[in-house]
């Protein structure tokens, strides 16, 4: 009986395990799907600073021409 339990027990804890390095796993790769989308959303924003700079850089060349 004692031997019995035992195994129930070291199932158990073996599941428990698993379990526990899935649940790691799958937490990990949700971590870099939102790494993967941050970078992605800095690129935007990056891209969309450098077009405001060179706008700006191009209305104050035009206003310096135009002052001339």
């Amino acid at each position: 009986m004692k031997t019995f339990l035992a195994l129930i027990a070291a199932a158990a804890l073996a599941g428990c395990g698993v379990e526990t390095a899935t649940t790691a796993a799958t937490a990990a790769s949700i971590k870099k799907q939102e790494l993967e989308q941050g970078q992605k959303t800095m690129q935007r924003a990056q891209q969309k600073i450098d077009a405001a700079v060179v706008q700006m850089q191009e209305r104050a060349g035009s206003a310096a021409d135009d002052s001339k």
